[in-house]
Formats: structure tokens, C-alpha cells, sequence
């Protein structure tokens, strides 16, 4: 049911209910918005499931730590999250310019959060709560829990529980281990004596109180100092990131003892379902007086899994959420859509039913349940795993029953489909009712490149499965009588990508007519696989050497290539061709990127002839005569002779005048 109340967030709000104390308070650098698509409101609302009195204090002046007083002290302890996004990049961009605009905050303005949100808050919270258990969660911490490159700083951070006063980190989506903490400290339990919770982090003299099997990796000292320790610690961290086989991890550091415990088990889909039950107001707190933008692209859109057995190695997700997926059932997916039908401004459009990807329900393989994920290998890339259990019939009936819930007249699928894993399935109903009913004109999908070496080190399928795809997609719409495009996100500068791989990627772009909405540079975020490849040089999963595309100029030549129609990179795009021998590609044919103009030394001389010319045009007609350049006119330049009856017409008009 439909929460009417939202979570206090001040002293007033308190007295309204009667309280004259609460158990827990929950900090965010986003502002407040009531929905289950925002992480700080999940773990709030959890707790007070569980019969917590839970305050919130959203986007707080960090300058001091009034704010963190204002509503007195929690009796338990101090939750603390980043947001949605990292708090760096949700201000920069990936030239490392300062964003504009923060689509999670009131207004879409800057500044309402620090950089490095979790650490300022925790400090803050420190400083007003000296004595109160502190814990950090969320996507931020999650990713910087072990010692991490820091793409702004341009250097290894150690772990953020060494910056953040905190005593407890946890890791991954945070609702089992946050229930278990909450209630060990409702019982006060020591927060130094919580040392055994799946999903959490510590900081400790030794390992006397590790209850898991467990692995020591490379130490901050070591991983500052060489690269290839680097990488070691970074294969050592994805191949343990397991609920079941995984080991806890040890990193030593300045003396002290990083302890990474082994991640906490994915909800069962009762839970699931109990928790996107829960009474979400789904609206931002009224007390802001201008919109937070965050909330339109999720207000009418239904979270149905978790997980992603994907694994590309530039997302962030498999280290966060994990790989292992979970669903929501169908009664719980239909409840919450049958629940928006009733709000004062839904339209009759479900804009999306996804997740990390859309078309996963159910785990890659029987085998994981018992055995866990395989260490080594992925599920899908490069080629698919021969247990791989493609089954896409539960998320068709899903949809087909969403389609018949009176008042919903379009149900959309916008989050990313994994096209290698629809190929995957032998029954082409999801496919099918995909094109029939589920695109709005068009089907965002990520083949990311078309090199295979550049996809291997991507983690993605090579791109002959992407064209595939692409023929089977073009026929069904063809079939089915609709004109509906298939727009391919690409990347620039990923590690691995020459300057010559990137001139493949943009005559495929040419050659196929497509004109990317937007090109996403490689942006090295804490705690992925490409980071690391970026940062050492060095392919963690084999030691290999990598290319890598350091220099802001070279990223900025990639680039180019992949908006080669735009005036304002022509520049960038004839130097880019230069340095990688492809000026074959300055030209007049059609599978030219550039056309010269006069002046340059790639124009052609007065009256050549060039060969592209003599191809046969689109509309079928043969090539111009030969000799002919521009407007019918001879190669010598001559101005060509009047026909006789174009004179005699001529002469006739001229004859009128006159005798007017």
C-alpha cells in the first residue's frame, strides 16, 4: 500500500509523532525523496519495518555539525550514504570538469553536497556524536572499501573506512546486514565486538576476530608502490566477491588490518517482495520548494531484480550489487504497478519495468546456486557459458499481465536489454512482444565497440552477436509493419582502444549511417575491473600488458572519431586520421569520414577526377559522365553549349519583349 507519512526529518516532525527520542539516524548527500529507486530510503524504511524510530538528515550543511544535532542524539547509531550516485561523479564530469547541474538535488543544483560526501558526514557526525556507532553504506563506500584508484586525485586512496570515522562499512545493497547491526546494537552489543556480518567491513589490530576463511591481498603500502600488486589485489577482490565460496579479505594498512567479511547473501524474493512492499510515499519531501529532476525518471517506473551476471568490466554493478540475480515475483511487480495506475498523475505509461538489465529473472545457471558464481569466467563474454539457463518466459508474463491492468496503455522496457542473452533463448515470444509492444520508437542497447581485442578487454560479446541481433531486430519490426530504430551506446578510450581501433569503431558509425546521441569516454569510477587496467596498465585477469589512452588529447582525438559529422571536431578528426594512416578516409567517397575543402592539402587538384565519383548513386542511377565534376560542367571548365531549341526559346522570349 501507498505510504501518506514520510520518515521525520526535524524536531517538529518528531513531535508530531509523539517521539521525544529515535534509534536511528539516516544521512544522505540526495535529497529526500520517499521511493524504493533510492537506496537511503530502502535502508530506512527497513529499519522502521523492523519497529526502529528512524530520522532522516538529507543533504546537511557539512561546514559544521549543527545539523547533525538538530534533531538530538539517535539512541543506536548514525547510517551514513553517499547517494545514488558517488559523490564525484555526480560533480564531475569525465574531463574532469564541474557538472552543472545535480539531478539529486532540489532545483538540479550544485553544491548542496561536498565531494566525498561520505567522509565529510561521517567526520561531521563524529564531531557531534563522539561516543555513537557510525556506519557507512551505499554505492560510494561500497566501492572504495578496499584501497582504490582515485581517478581525481590521480592516486591509490586507502580504504574509505580509514578517511571516514566510522566503525562498521557495509557493502552491497545493506538491508540484511544493516537489520543484523541494527539489532545487536538495540541490544547493546559493542560495535568492536560486530565482526562476523556477511556485507561488512572493519577496521582492526589482527585478524583474531575474523570468523570466515579468508585471504590476505596486497597491502595499501604495496599497491601504492607497484602495479602489479595492483592488479593482483584487484583480481583477488572480484574472484572473492562471492556469497557463497567467497573468503574475507585482508588488506593490511599503515599498521592496521583492513577486514573485508565475505558479501552477504541476495534477498530471497519474499524479502524482496516485503520490502518493495513497504509504505514508500514515492514523492519527494514536501519541504523542498523546488523539484528534484531524480524523481521524473523513476516516478512511473518498477524495479523487478537485482544483480547482473553481465560482467563488463567497466560497471560498477557485479562489485556492488553482485552477480548473482534476484527477482521480485510477479504479484508483487503487478501490486506496485496496479498502485501507480491510482497516482493523480500517471498517464497510462509504465515508462519502464528493469534493473541493472531488464531481461534477467533468474540466475545465469542452476549450478551457482549451490556452488556459487564461477571465479573465472564470465557467463556471457566472450562467447556464452554452455550451462547458461536463457529463459525469458516469466518476464514475458510478467509484461503480458502489466499490458491488461486497467489504465495502464503502454508498459516501455528502458533499461538496458543484454541482447547476448535474448539471442540465447530458443523461444522468441519475449523478442517478439519486445518489438510489438514494449519500444517507444526506439531500443537503446550497448554493443560499447566493434574490435574484438577492444571487446575482450570491455567484457563484452564481439560484435558479429550484435549484428545478429541487429538483422533479427530489423526483420521482426519489418514483419510487424513498425519503424523503429536500434540506437548502440558507444565508448571512447577504453583501456585497450588504439587510435586505430577507434577508426574501425567510426567507419562502422559511417558506414551504417548512425549518428550517436552520445559518446561515453571511458570514465575510470572506484573499484572496477577497466580501472584497474587503466591505472596499472596491466589486465588484472592476466597480467597482460594493456594499452591505454592516458592523455587528455589522445581521449580527445578518440572522440572525435566517433562524432566525425560534427564541424567543431573536423580538426581533431583529420589529425586523429593522420597518426593512425587512415587518410584514405579524407576524401570524396562514401566511406570517407572528412570531405577536404579548398586549401587543404587533401583537395584535390583543379579538374581531378576522383575515383568515388564513378560508384553508383542511392537511388539506383549509374555514376555522372566521365569528365564530369560538378553541375554537368567538362573537367577543363569550360562553360558547356546551349542546345539549339533552348536558343530558339530564348529568341522567342526576346522577340516579346521587343515588340512590347
Amino acid at each position: 500500500m501507498r505510504g501518506t507519512e514520510f520518515l521525520p526529518v526535524s524536531r517538529e516532525d518528531m513531535a508530531r509523532r509523539d517521539w521525544y527520542y529515535y534509534d536511528f539516524l539516516v544521512v544522505t548527500a540526495d535529497a529526500y525523496i520517499d521511493h524504493p529507486s533510492f537506496g537511503t530510503t530502502l535502508i530506512a524504511r527497513t529499519l522502521e519495518a523492523e519497529g526502529y524510530r528512524v530520522a532522516i538528515l538529507a543533504q546537511p550543511d557539512w561546514h559544521d555539525c549543527e545539523a547533525f544535532r538538530a534533531m538530538g542524539k539517535p539512541r543506536y547509531g548514525v547510517l551514513i550514504g553517499g547517494g545514488n550516485l558517488d559523490s564525484m561523479v555526480a560533480h564531475y564530469t569525465v574531463a574532469k570538469r564541474r557538472r552543472t547541474t545535480d539531478l539529486y538535488s532540489p532545483g538540479g543544483k550544485m553544491g548542496l553536497r561536498p565531494d566525498r560526501a561520505t567522509i565529510v558526514y561521517a567526520n561531521r557526525a563524529r564531531e557531534a556524536f563522539p561516543d555513537t556507532p557510525i556506519v557507512i553504506g551505499g554505492l560510494e563506500a561500497s566501492l572504495r572499501r578496499f584501497a582504490h584508484y582515485d581517478y581525481w586525485d590521480d592516486k591509490v586512496r586507502r580504504s574509505i573506512l580509514f578517511d571516514a570515522p566510522a566503525d562498521l562499512l557495509v557493502y552491497g545493497m545493506g538491508e540484511s546486514a544493516t537489520r543484523e547491526i541494527a539489532r545487536r546494537l538495540a541490544k547493546k552489543t559493542p560495535v568492536n565486538e560486530i565482526t562476523d556480518v556477511p556485507g561488512t567491513a572493519y577496521i582492526a589490530q589482527d585478524d583474531s576476530g575474523c570468523i570466515f576463511h579468508r585471504v590476505e591481498c596486497p597491502s595499501y603500502e604495496a599497491v601504492c608502490q607497484d602495479k602489479e600488486a595492483y592488479a593482483r589485489a584487484t583480481k583477488i577482490q572480484y574472484d572473492e566477491h562471492d556469497p557463497i565460496r567467497g573468503k574475507a579479505i585482508l588488506q593490511p594498512c599503515q599498521g592496521r588490518l583492513l577486514v573485508v567479511n565475505p558479501p552477504a547473501r541476495p534477498l530471497s524474493r519474499e524479502a524482496l517482495d516485503a520490502l518493495y512492499d513497504l509504505p514508500y510515499v514515492r514523492e519527494v519531501h514536501p519541504m523542498y520548494t523546488e523539484p528534484v529532476p531524480a524523481i521524473e525518471e523513476v516516478r512511473f517506473s518498477i524495479t523487478h531484480n537485482r544483480g547482473c551476471f553481465g560482467g563488463c568490466n567497466f560497471c560498477a554493478l557485479a562489485f556492488h550489487q553482485g552477480r548473482m540475480v534476484t527477482s521480485r515475483s510477479i504479484a508483487s511487480v503487478l501490486r506496485e504497478a496496479e498502485e501507480l495506475t491510482h497516482d493523480p498523475q500517471f498517464k497510462g505509461y509504465i515508462h519502464d519495468v528493469g534493473g541493472p538489465s531488464a531481461n534477467f529473472r533468474h540466475p545465469s545457471c542452476a549450478k551457482q546456486k549451490k556452488c556459487g558464481m564461477c571465479a573465472h569466467r564470465s557467463c556471457l563474454a566472450p562467447e556464452p557459458c554452455p550451462n547458461l539457463d536463457a529463459d525469458h518466459s516469466e518476464y514475458t508474463e510478467l509484461l503480458r499481465r502489466m499490458r491488461a491492468l486497467p489504465g495502464v496503455k503502454k508498459v516501455f522496457v528502458r533499461s538496458g536489454v543484454r541482447y547476448d542473452y535474448l539471442l540465447q533463448d530458443k523461444n522468441k515470444e519475449f523478442f517478439s512482444e519486445l518489438v510489438k509492444y514494449h519500444i517507444s520508437g526506439q531500443l537503446k542497447v550497448a554493443p560499447e565497440h566493434c574490435v574484438s581485442s577492444v571487446l575482450d578487454y570491455m567484457g563484452k560479446p564481439h560484435f558479429d552477436v550484435f549484428l545478429k541481433f541487429w538483422r533479427q531486430y530489423q526483420k521482426m519490426n519489418e514483419s510487424d509493419a513498425k519503424e523503429q530504430y536500434l540506437v548502440p551506446y558507444l565508448m571512447s578510450s577504453h583501456p585497450g582502444c588504439t587510435l586505430q581501433d577507434a577508426v574501425e569503431l567510426a567507419v562502422f558509425i559511417k558506414r551504417t549511417g548512425h549518428i550517436p546521441e552520445q559518446v561515453q569516454d571511458f570514465y575510470p569510477t572506484p573499484g572496477t575491473v577497466s580501472t584497474c587496467m587503466y591505472y596499472t596498465g596491466l589486465d588484472p585477469r592476466t597480467m597482460a600488458p594493456v594499452y591505454v589512452a592516458r592523455d587528455p588529447h589522445q581521449k580527445a582525438l578518440q572522440r572525435a572519431l566517433l562524432q566525425w559529422g560534427r564541424k567543431e571536431k573536423r580538426a581533431l578528426v583529420i589529425e586523429a586520421l593522420e597518426q593512425a594512416e587512415r587518410t584514405d578516409l579524407i576524401g570524396f567517397g562514401p566511406e570517407c569520414l572528412v570531405r577536404p575543402v579548398k586549401g587543404e592539402k587533401y583537395f584535390p587538384e583543379k579538374g581531378a577526377v576522383k575515383a568515388a565519383a564513378k560508384t553508383p548513386k542511392k537511388d539506383g542511377r549509374g555514376p555522372k559522365p566521365e569528365g564530369t565534376v560538378h553541375r554537368g560542367r567538362p573537367k577543363n571548365g569550360a562553360k558547356g553549349k546551349m542546345s539549339p531549341k533552348k536558343k530558339a526559346d530564348f529568341a522567342r522570349q526576346r522577340a516579346k519583349k521587343a515588340a512590347k
